[in-house]
């Protein structure tokens, strides 16, 4: 069985993407975590709680900045 290959260029950790789509759309953030098929980005701060905002992007759903 042939591996089909993405033809998405899928950002690296410590990247920086923007959000193209789903809840935070047009939010820049930096790579964190690499999966298969997604990435984990931190976008901002929660000033109340001093934790940091992630999200979980689809490698269709960014692209590289």
């Amino acid at each position: 069985m042939e591996e089909q290959k993405s033809s998405v260029k899928t950002a690296n950790i410590g990247d920086w993407v923007q959000v193209n789509k789903g809840e935070a759309k047009g939010q820049k953030g930096k790579v964190v975590v690499l999966r298969e098929n997604s990435v984990i980005i931190e976008y901002g701060l929660n000033e109340k709680k001093d934790e940091p905002l992630m999200t979980v992007v689809n490698h269709r759903n960014y692209k590289l900045i």
